[in-house]
Protein backbone atom coordinates (compact mmCIF):
# COMPACT_ATOMS: atom_id res chain seq x y z
CA UNK A 1 0.00 0.00 0.00
CA UNK A 2 1.26 3.49 -0.85
CA UNK A 3 2.61 5.63 1.98
CA UNK A 4 0.73 8.84 2.73
CA UNK A 5 2.26 11.77 4.60
CA UNK A 6 0.02 13.11 7.37
CA UNK A 7 0.41 16.78 6.46
CA UNK A 8 0.59 18.72 3.20
CA UNK A 9 4.01 20.00 2.16
CA UNK A 10 4.60 23.74 2.33
CA UNK A 11 6.55 26.41 0.47
CA UNK A 12 8.67 29.21 1.90
CA UNK A 13 5.95 31.81 1.29
CA UNK A 14 3.73 29.98 3.78
CA UNK A 15 6.11 30.75 6.67
CA UNK A 16 7.23 33.81 8.58
CA UNK A 17 9.93 34.27 11.20
CA UNK A 18 8.76 35.49 14.60
CA UNK A 19 11.25 38.04 15.98
CA UNK A 20 13.41 37.18 18.96
CA UNK A 21 15.16 39.48 21.40
CA UNK A 22 17.50 41.98 19.72
CA UNK A 23 20.43 42.91 21.95
CA UNK A 24 22.98 45.72 21.48
CA UNK A 25 25.34 43.31 19.73
CA UNK A 26 22.73 42.41 17.11
CA UNK A 27 23.77 44.69 14.27
CA UNK A 28 24.46 43.55 10.69
CA UNK A 29 28.17 44.43 10.95
CA UNK A 30 28.57 41.73 13.63
CA UNK A 31 26.83 38.96 11.68
CA UNK A 32 28.92 36.18 10.12
CA UNK A 33 27.44 34.23 7.22
CA UNK A 34 30.32 31.75 7.02
CA UNK A 35 29.00 28.24 6.47
CA UNK A 36 30.45 24.82 5.58
CA UNK A 37 30.28 23.67 1.97
CA UNK A 38 31.49 20.11 2.54
CA UNK A 39 31.27 17.39 5.18
CA UNK A 40 33.50 17.39 8.23
CA UNK A 41 33.98 15.41 11.42
CA UNK A 42 32.91 16.71 14.80
CA UNK A 43 35.63 18.90 16.28
CA UNK A 44 37.30 19.51 12.91
CA UNK A 45 37.08 22.35 10.41
CA UNK A 46 35.52 21.74 6.97
CA UNK A 47 37.96 21.66 4.07
CA UNK A 48 35.89 24.29 2.24
CA UNK A 49 33.60 26.92 3.72
CA UNK A 50 31.60 29.67 2.07
CA UNK A 51 31.75 33.28 3.24
CA UNK A 52 28.15 33.83 2.15
CA UNK A 53 25.54 31.02 1.96
CA UNK A 54 24.95 31.30 -1.78
CA UNK A 55 26.01 29.09 -4.69
CA UNK A 56 24.90 29.29 -8.31
CA UNK A 57 22.89 26.65 -10.14
CA UNK A 58 24.46 24.25 -12.63
CA UNK A 59 22.77 25.89 -15.61
CA UNK A 60 23.80 27.11 -19.05
CA UNK A 61 22.04 30.43 -18.48
CA UNK A 62 23.55 30.97 -15.02
CA UNK A 63 26.99 29.57 -14.26
CA UNK A 64 29.58 30.61 -16.79
CA UNK A 65 33.11 31.73 -15.98
CA UNK A 66 32.22 35.44 -15.69
CA UNK A 67 29.63 34.70 -13.03
CA UNK A 68 32.03 32.26 -11.38
CA UNK A 69 34.58 35.04 -10.98
CA UNK A 70 32.06 37.60 -9.74
CA UNK A 71 30.43 35.24 -7.21
CA UNK A 72 33.72 33.99 -5.75
CA UNK A 73 34.76 37.61 -5.22
CA UNK A 74 31.66 38.09 -3.07
CA UNK A 75 32.25 34.93 -1.01
CA UNK A 76 30.10 32.30 -2.77
CA UNK A 77 30.91 29.66 -5.35
CA UNK A 78 29.61 28.95 -8.85
CA UNK A 79 29.20 25.47 -10.29
CA UNK A 80 30.09 25.77 -13.98
CA UNK A 81 27.44 24.07 -16.11
CA UNK A 82 28.24 20.60 -17.37
CA UNK A 83 25.87 20.55 -20.36
CA UNK A 84 28.72 21.35 -22.72
CA UNK A 85 31.78 19.57 -24.11
CA UNK A 86 34.37 18.56 -21.53
CA UNK A 87 37.06 20.81 -23.01
CA UNK A 88 34.96 23.96 -22.89
CA UNK A 89 33.81 23.33 -19.31
CA UNK A 90 37.39 22.74 -18.19
CA UNK A 91 38.44 25.94 -19.96
CA UNK A 92 35.79 27.89 -18.03
CA UNK A 93 37.04 26.44 -14.74
CA UNK A 94 40.61 27.35 -15.67
CA UNK A 95 39.62 30.93 -16.47
CA UNK A 96 38.11 31.35 -13.02
CA UNK A 97 41.14 29.81 -11.31
CA UNK A 98 43.57 31.94 -13.31
CA UNK A 99 41.66 35.20 -12.96
CA UNK A 100 42.82 36.02 -9.47
CA UNK A 101 45.82 34.66 -7.68
CA UNK A 102 48.45 35.91 -5.33
CA UNK A 103 51.19 34.08 -7.25
CA UNK A 104 50.24 33.55 -10.90
CA UNK A 105 52.02 31.12 -13.20
CA UNK A 106 52.45 33.15 -16.36
CA UNK A 107 50.28 31.95 -19.24
CA UNK A 108 51.70 34.45 -21.76
CA UNK A 109 55.36 33.83 -22.55
CA UNK A 110 57.63 34.47 -25.53
CA UNK A 111 61.31 34.27 -26.46
CA UNK A 112 63.31 37.50 -26.88
CA UNK A 113 63.53 36.96 -30.65
CA UNK A 114 59.79 36.48 -31.07
CA UNK A 115 57.99 38.83 -33.44
CA UNK A 116 55.08 40.99 -32.37
CA UNK A 117 52.72 38.90 -34.48
CA UNK A 118 53.23 36.22 -31.80
CA UNK A 119 52.55 38.80 -29.07
CA UNK A 120 49.26 39.79 -30.70
CA UNK A 121 48.23 36.13 -30.96
CA UNK A 122 48.96 35.60 -27.25
CA UNK A 123 46.93 38.65 -26.25
CA UNK A 124 44.03 37.42 -28.37
CA UNK A 125 44.25 33.94 -26.84
CA UNK A 126 44.65 34.83 -23.16
CA UNK A 127 43.32 38.36 -22.89
CA UNK A 128 46.44 39.30 -20.90
CA UNK A 129 48.63 42.21 -21.98
CA UNK A 130 51.54 41.46 -19.61
CA UNK A 131 53.90 38.98 -21.24
CA UNK A 132 56.94 37.35 -19.67
CA UNK A 133 60.01 37.09 -21.87
CA UNK A 134 62.01 33.98 -21.03
CA UNK A 135 65.04 32.40 -22.64
CA UNK A 136 63.07 29.41 -23.94
CA UNK A 137 59.61 30.99 -24.08
CA UNK A 138 58.22 28.78 -21.27
CA UNK A 139 56.51 29.86 -18.01
CA UNK A 140 59.56 28.80 -15.97
CA UNK A 141 62.41 29.68 -18.28
CA UNK A 142 65.24 32.06 -17.39
CA UNK A 143 63.78 35.56 -17.11
CA UNK A 144 65.03 37.88 -19.87
CA UNK A 145 62.53 40.71 -19.56
CA UNK A 146 58.91 41.80 -19.30
CA UNK A 147 56.64 43.20 -21.99
CA UNK A 148 53.60 45.29 -21.09
CA UNK A 149 51.21 47.51 -23.02
CA UNK A 150 53.26 50.51 -21.89
CA UNK A 151 56.26 49.29 -23.91
CA UNK A 152 54.73 49.67 -27.36
CA UNK A 153 51.85 51.13 -29.37
CA UNK A 154 50.03 48.72 -31.67
CA UNK A 155 49.07 51.50 -34.07
CA UNK A 156 52.75 52.07 -34.82
CA UNK A 157 53.75 48.40 -35.14
CA UNK A 158 54.03 46.32 -38.31
CA UNK A 159 54.12 43.01 -36.42
CA UNK A 160 57.62 42.15 -37.59
CA UNK A 161 59.37 43.94 -34.72
CA UNK A 162 61.29 41.80 -32.23
CA UNK A 163 60.22 41.58 -28.58
CA UNK A 164 63.79 42.12 -27.30
CA UNK A 165 63.84 45.62 -28.79
CA UNK A 166 60.77 46.76 -26.83
CA UNK A 167 60.73 44.75 -23.59
CA UNK A 168 61.97 46.02 -20.24
CA UNK A 169 65.17 43.95 -19.86
CA UNK A 170 65.88 41.80 -16.82
CA UNK A 171 68.56 44.14 -15.46
CA UNK A 172 66.01 46.95 -15.23
CA UNK A 173 63.36 44.86 -13.47
CA UNK A 174 62.63 44.71 -9.76
CA UNK A 175 61.93 41.07 -8.87
CA UNK A 176 61.07 38.93 -5.88
CA UNK A 177 63.30 36.06 -4.85
CA UNK A 178 62.72 32.44 -3.75
CA UNK A 179 61.60 33.41 -0.24
CA UNK A 180 59.19 36.16 -1.30
CA UNK A 181 55.86 36.06 0.55
CA UNK A 182 52.64 37.58 -0.77
CA UNK A 183 52.91 40.32 1.85
CA UNK A 184 56.49 41.21 0.91
CA UNK A 185 55.58 41.04 -2.81
CA UNK A 186 52.82 43.58 -2.25
CA UNK A 187 55.28 45.79 -0.33
CA UNK A 188 57.67 45.71 -3.29
CA UNK A 189 54.83 46.55 -5.66
CA UNK A 190 53.68 49.54 -3.62
CA UNK A 191 57.12 50.84 -2.63
CA UNK A 192 58.30 50.79 -6.25
CA UNK A 193 54.99 51.77 -7.90
CA UNK A 194 54.89 48.57 -9.97
CA UNK A 195 51.96 46.97 -11.73
CA UNK A 196 53.64 43.56 -11.99
CA UNK A 197 56.32 41.85 -9.91
CA UNK A 198 58.12 38.80 -11.37
CA UNK A 199 59.20 36.22 -8.78
CA UNK A 200 62.27 34.13 -9.66
CA UNK A 201 64.17 31.20 -8.13
CA UNK A 202 67.84 31.10 -7.14
CA UNK A 203 68.82 30.53 -10.81
CA UNK A 204 66.78 33.51 -12.05
CA UNK A 205 64.15 31.26 -13.59
CA UNK A 206 60.66 32.76 -13.57
CA UNK A 207 58.31 31.18 -11.05
CA UNK A 208 55.33 33.53 -10.73
CA UNK A 209 53.94 36.97 -11.44
CA UNK A 210 52.25 39.05 -8.74
CA UNK A 211 49.87 41.80 -9.89
CA UNK A 212 49.00 45.10 -8.23
CA UNK A 213 45.41 44.80 -9.49
CA UNK A 214 44.98 41.60 -7.44
CA UNK A 215 45.84 43.49 -4.25
CA UNK A 216 43.36 46.24 -5.17
CA UNK A 217 40.72 43.60 -5.93
CA UNK A 218 41.15 41.99 -2.53
CA UNK A 219 40.63 45.34 -0.82
CA UNK A 220 37.42 45.84 -2.81
CA UNK A 221 36.18 42.30 -2.14
CA UNK A 222 37.01 41.42 1.50
CA UNK A 223 34.79 38.30 1.41
CA UNK A 224 36.34 36.78 -1.70
CA UNK A 225 36.60 33.00 -1.56
CA UNK A 226 40.19 31.87 -2.12
CA UNK A 227 42.14 28.63 -2.03
CA UNK A 228 45.53 28.13 -0.36
CA UNK A 229 47.26 29.65 -3.40
CA UNK A 230 45.05 32.77 -3.26
CA UNK A 231 43.07 31.69 -6.33
CA UNK A 232 39.29 32.03 -6.58
CA UNK A 233 37.31 28.91 -5.72
CA UNK A 234 35.09 27.38 -8.39
CA UNK A 235 32.93 24.27 -8.74
CA UNK A 236 31.62 22.33 -11.71
CA UNK A 237 28.59 20.22 -12.53
CA UNK A 238 29.03 16.62 -13.62
CA UNK A 239 26.65 13.85 -14.67
CA UNK A 240 26.57 10.13 -13.97
CA UNK A 241 27.64 9.13 -17.50
CA UNK A 242 30.88 10.67 -18.68
CA UNK A 243 32.38 11.42 -15.26
CA UNK A 244 35.38 9.16 -15.90
CA UNK A 245 36.41 11.43 -18.81
CA UNK A 246 35.06 14.75 -17.50
CA UNK A 247 36.41 14.77 -13.95
CA UNK A 248 40.13 14.36 -14.81
CA UNK A 249 39.88 17.36 -17.14
CA UNK A 250 38.16 19.43 -14.46
CA UNK A 251 40.74 18.45 -11.84
CA UNK A 252 43.56 19.39 -14.23
CA UNK A 253 41.86 22.77 -14.68
CA UNK A 254 41.90 23.29 -10.91
CA UNK A 255 38.28 22.65 -9.92
CA UNK A 256 37.70 22.80 -6.15
CA UNK A 257 34.44 20.84 -5.93
CA UNK A 258 32.05 19.04 -8.25
CA UNK A 259 28.34 18.34 -7.92
CA UNK A 260 26.28 15.66 -9.60
CA UNK A 261 23.55 17.49 -11.50
CA UNK A 262 20.29 15.58 -11.68
CA UNK A 263 16.59 16.29 -11.32
CA UNK A 264 16.36 13.38 -8.83
CA UNK A 265 19.37 12.05 -6.95
CA UNK A 266 18.12 9.12 -4.87
CA UNK A 267 19.63 6.64 -7.33
CA UNK A 268 22.24 3.97 -7.77
CA UNK A 269 23.84 6.08 -10.51
CA UNK A 270 24.84 8.79 -8.05
CA UNK A 271 26.21 6.28 -5.55
CA UNK A 272 28.33 4.70 -8.30
CA UNK A 273 29.62 8.11 -9.39
CA UNK A 274 30.66 8.97 -5.83
CA UNK A 275 32.30 5.55 -5.44
CA UNK A 276 34.37 6.12 -8.58
CA UNK A 277 35.50 9.52 -7.32
CA UNK A 278 36.58 8.06 -3.97
CA UNK A 279 38.48 5.25 -5.72
CA UNK A 280 40.40 7.65 -7.95
CA UNK A 281 40.72 10.81 -5.83
CA UNK A 282 40.01 9.75 -2.26
CA UNK A 283 38.78 12.67 -0.18
CA UNK A 284 40.83 15.19 -2.15
CA UNK A 285 38.01 15.92 -4.60
CA UNK A 286 34.83 17.12 -2.93
CA UNK A 287 31.53 16.06 -4.47
CA UNK A 288 27.97 17.19 -3.85
CA UNK A 289 24.96 15.03 -4.75
CA UNK A 290 21.19 15.28 -5.08
CA UNK A 291 18.53 16.28 -5.43
CA UNK A 292 16.42 14.67 -2.68
CA UNK A 293 13.34 15.78 -0.74
CA UNK A 294 13.19 13.46 2.28
CA UNK A 295 15.24 11.87 5.05
CA UNK A 296 15.55 8.55 3.22
CA UNK A 297 17.16 10.16 0.19
CA UNK A 298 19.52 12.16 2.40
CA UNK A 299 20.71 9.11 4.32
CA UNK A 300 21.35 7.17 1.11
CA UNK A 301 23.60 9.85 -0.36
CA UNK A 302 25.29 10.63 2.98
CA UNK A 303 26.22 6.97 3.39
CA UNK A 304 27.40 6.89 -0.22
CA UNK A 305 29.94 9.57 0.74
CA UNK A 306 28.47 12.81 -0.62
CA UNK A 307 30.19 15.92 0.74
CA UNK A 308 26.99 17.96 0.57
CA UNK A 309 23.45 17.15 -0.47
CA UNK A 310 21.01 19.27 -2.45
CA UNK A 311 17.33 19.43 -1.57
CA UNK A 312 14.50 20.20 -3.96
CA UNK A 313 12.56 18.71 -6.85
CA UNK A 314 10.39 20.84 -9.09
CA UNK A 315 10.62 24.06 -7.08
CA UNK A 316 12.68 26.10 -9.54
CA UNK A 317 11.00 28.96 -11.40
CA UNK A 318 11.62 27.38 -14.81
CA UNK A 319 11.22 23.76 -13.68
CA UNK A 320 8.10 21.83 -14.71
CA UNK A 321 9.07 18.45 -13.25
CA UNK A 322 6.08 18.42 -10.92
CA UNK A 323 3.50 19.09 -13.63
CA UNK A 324 5.27 16.80 -16.10
CA UNK A 325 6.03 13.81 -13.86
CA UNK A 326 4.04 14.41 -10.68
CA UNK A 327 7.02 14.09 -8.33
CA UNK A 328 8.42 16.58 -5.85
CA UNK A 329 7.64 18.18 -2.51
CA UNK A 330 7.04 21.66 -1.14
CA UNK A 331 10.49 23.17 -0.64
CA UNK A 332 10.07 24.32 2.96
CA UNK A 333 8.80 20.94 4.13
CA UNK A 334 11.60 19.17 2.26
CA UNK A 335 14.27 21.34 3.89
CA UNK A 336 12.81 20.87 7.37
CA UNK A 337 12.62 17.09 6.95
CA UNK A 338 16.13 16.71 5.53
CA UNK A 339 17.64 19.08 8.11
CA UNK A 340 16.26 16.88 10.87
CA UNK A 341 17.82 13.82 9.19
CA UNK A 342 21.14 15.69 8.82
CA UNK A 343 21.20 16.48 12.54
CA UNK A 344 20.33 12.89 13.47
CA UNK A 345 23.09 11.61 11.17
CA UNK A 346 25.57 13.98 12.81
CA UNK A 347 24.53 12.84 16.28
CA UNK A 348 24.87 9.19 15.29
CA UNK A 349 28.09 9.30 13.26
CA UNK A 350 29.89 12.49 14.28
CA UNK A 351 29.96 13.49 10.60
CA UNK A 352 28.23 16.69 9.55
CA UNK A 353 26.96 16.66 5.95
CA UNK A 354 25.86 20.16 4.84
CA UNK A 355 22.57 20.50 3.01
CA UNK A 356 21.72 22.94 0.23
CA UNK A 357 18.23 24.24 -0.50
CA UNK A 358 17.95 24.25 -4.30
CA UNK A 359 14.85 25.93 -5.74
CA UNK A 360 11.78 27.72 -4.45
CA UNK A 361 13.54 31.00 -3.64
CA UNK A 362 11.31 33.81 -4.91
CA UNK A 363 12.18 36.65 -2.52
CA UNK A 364 15.36 37.46 -0.64
CA UNK A 365 13.74 36.64 2.70
CA UNK A 366 13.17 33.07 1.49
CA UNK A 367 16.94 32.59 1.77
CA UNK A 368 16.81 33.50 5.46
CA UNK A 369 13.85 31.17 5.95
CA UNK A 370 15.75 28.31 4.27
CA UNK A 371 18.74 28.91 6.56
CA UNK A 372 16.51 29.08 9.65
CA UNK A 373 14.87 25.79 8.64
CA UNK A 374 18.26 24.08 8.59
CA UNK A 375 19.85 24.67 5.18
CA UNK A 376 23.56 25.46 5.33
CA UNK A 377 23.40 27.37 2.05
CA UNK A 378 21.13 27.84 -0.96
CA UNK A 379 21.57 27.22 -4.69
CA UNK A 380 20.08 29.92 -6.90
CA UNK A 381 19.29 29.95 -10.61
CA UNK A 382 16.79 32.69 -11.49
CA UNK A 383 18.37 35.00 -8.93
CA UNK A 384 21.79 34.93 -10.63
CA UNK A 385 20.46 34.72 -14.20
CA UNK A 386 19.31 38.35 -13.96
CA UNK A 387 22.81 39.76 -13.57
CA UNK A 388 25.20 41.25 -16.09
CA UNK A 389 27.70 38.42 -15.54
CA UNK A 390 25.24 35.60 -16.36
CA UNK A 391 25.67 33.94 -19.81
CA UNK A 392 22.14 34.71 -21.07
CA UNK A 393 21.88 37.41 -23.71
CA UNK A 394 20.64 40.84 -22.63
CA UNK A 395 17.66 41.97 -24.72
CA UNK A 396 15.00 44.67 -24.85
CA UNK A 397 11.51 43.14 -24.94
CA UNK A 398 8.44 45.40 -24.99
CA UNK A 399 10.60 48.27 -23.82
CA UNK A 400 12.02 46.36 -20.84
CA UNK A 401 15.61 45.15 -20.50
CA UNK A 402 15.68 41.41 -19.81
CA UNK A 403 18.08 38.47 -19.73
CA UNK A 404 17.44 35.08 -21.28
CA UNK A 405 16.88 32.28 -18.77
CA UNK A 406 16.22 28.65 -19.63
CA UNK A 407 16.12 25.42 -17.68
CA UNK A 408 18.51 22.52 -18.05
CA UNK A 409 15.49 20.32 -18.67
CA UNK A 410 14.28 22.52 -21.55
CA UNK A 411 14.57 21.73 -25.23
CA UNK A 412 17.10 24.55 -25.53
CA UNK A 413 19.47 22.81 -23.12
CA UNK A 414 18.75 19.54 -24.98
CA UNK A 415 18.52 17.44 -21.82
CA UNK A 416 22.30 17.30 -21.97
CA UNK A 417 22.96 13.95 -20.21
CA UNK A 418 21.32 15.34 -17.06
CA UNK A 419 18.85 12.62 -16.23
CA UNK A 420 19.88 9.35 -14.63
CA UNK A 421 18.18 6.76 -16.84
CA UNK A 422 21.16 4.47 -17.18
CA UNK A 423 22.46 2.69 -20.28
CA UNK A 424 23.12 6.01 -22.04
CA UNK A 425 19.43 6.83 -22.44
CA UNK A 426 18.09 10.38 -22.38
CA UNK A 427 14.68 11.88 -21.73
CA UNK A 428 12.61 12.73 -24.76
CA UNK A 429 10.32 15.22 -23.00
CA UNK A 430 10.94 18.56 -21.34
CA UNK A 431 11.18 19.33 -17.63
CA UNK A 432 11.99 23.02 -18.00
CA UNK A 433 11.01 26.11 -19.97
CA UNK A 434 12.71 28.89 -21.91
CA UNK A 435 12.02 32.37 -20.52
CA UNK A 436 13.10 35.95 -19.79
CA UNK A 437 13.89 37.55 -16.44
CA UNK A 438 14.17 41.29 -15.69
CA UNK A 439 17.73 42.55 -16.00
CA UNK A 440 19.04 43.54 -12.56
CA UNK A 441 22.55 44.94 -13.12
CA UNK A 442 25.78 43.73 -11.53
CA UNK A 443 26.10 40.71 -9.25
CA UNK A 444 28.13 42.64 -6.70
CA UNK A 445 25.47 45.31 -6.05
CA UNK A 446 22.58 42.84 -5.85
CA UNK A 447 24.35 40.29 -3.66
CA UNK A 448 25.43 43.07 -1.27
CA UNK A 449 21.79 44.11 -0.82
CA UNK A 450 20.61 40.51 -0.36
CA UNK A 451 23.32 39.82 2.20
CA UNK A 452 22.35 42.95 4.12
CA UNK A 453 18.72 41.79 4.23
CA UNK A 454 19.74 38.36 5.52
CA UNK A 455 21.95 39.87 8.21
CA UNK A 456 19.25 42.35 9.26
CA UNK A 457 16.65 39.60 9.63
CA UNK A 458 19.08 37.47 11.62
CA UNK A 459 19.56 40.42 13.98
CA UNK A 460 15.77 40.58 14.41
CA UNK A 461 15.97 36.95 15.51
CA UNK A 462 18.83 37.66 17.94
CA UNK A 463 21.32 35.61 15.90
CA UNK A 464 24.84 36.47 14.75
CA UNK A 465 25.66 33.19 12.97
CA UNK A 466 23.73 30.70 10.86
CA UNK A 467 23.91 27.93 13.51
CA UNK A 468 22.62 30.41 16.08
CA UNK A 469 19.76 31.35 13.75
CA UNK A 470 18.85 27.69 13.36
CA UNK A 471 18.88 27.28 17.14
CA UNK A 472 16.89 30.41 17.97
CA UNK A 473 14.51 30.74 15.02
CA UNK A 474 10.77 30.68 15.65
CA UNK A 475 8.70 29.98 12.55
CA UNK A 476 4.98 30.25 12.04
CA UNK A 477 2.73 29.03 9.26
CA UNK A 478 0.58 31.77 7.75
CA UNK A 479 -2.83 31.65 6.13
CA UNK A 480 -3.57 32.71 2.55
CA UNK A 481 -5.19 35.88 3.88
CA UNK A 482 -2.13 36.64 5.99
CA UNK A 483 0.10 36.30 2.93
CA UNK A 484 -1.96 38.99 1.17
CA UNK A 485 -1.77 41.14 4.28
CA UNK A 486 2.01 40.96 4.20
CA UNK A 487 2.30 42.90 0.94
CA UNK A 488 1.08 46.32 -0.17
CA UNK A 489 -2.72 46.26 -0.16
CA UNK A 490 -5.71 48.60 -0.17
CA UNK A 491 -3.64 51.40 -1.70
CA UNK A 492 -2.75 52.66 -5.16
CA UNK A 493 0.99 52.16 -5.57
CA UNK A 494 2.89 54.90 -7.36
CA UNK A 495 5.27 53.95 -10.16
CA UNK A 496 8.58 55.74 -10.63
CA UNK A 497 6.99 57.90 -13.32
CA UNK A 498 4.40 59.08 -10.75
CA UNK A 499 1.56 57.17 -12.42
CA UNK A 500 -0.68 54.87 -10.44
CA UNK A 501 -1.03 51.11 -10.54
CA UNK A 502 -4.78 50.91 -11.09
Amino acid sequence: MAYYYDEPSHTFSEYLLVPGFTGPENIPANVSLKTPLVRFKKGEEPAISLNIPMISAVMQSVSGDRLGIALAKEGGIAFIFGSQPIESQAAMVARVKNHKAGFVVSDSNVKPNAKFTEVYALIEETGHSTIAVTEDGTPNGKLMGLLTSRDYRISRMTGNELVKDYMTPRENLIVGGPNTTLSSANDLIWDNKLNTLPVVDENDHLQYLVFRKDYDSHKEHPNELLDSEKRLLVGAGINSRDYAERIPALVAAGVDCVVIDSSEGYSIWQAETIKWIRQHYGDNLKVGAGNVVDAEGFRYLAEAGADFIKIGIGGGSICITRETKGIGRGQATAVIDVAKARDEYFEKTGIYVPICSDGGIVYDYHITLALAMGADFVMLGRYFSRFEEAPGEKLVVNGNTVKEYWGEGSARARNWARYDLGQGKKLSFEEGVDSYVPYAGSLKDNVAMTVLKIKSTMCNCGALTIPELQDKAKLTLVSATSIVEGGAHDVQVKHNDNTYNK
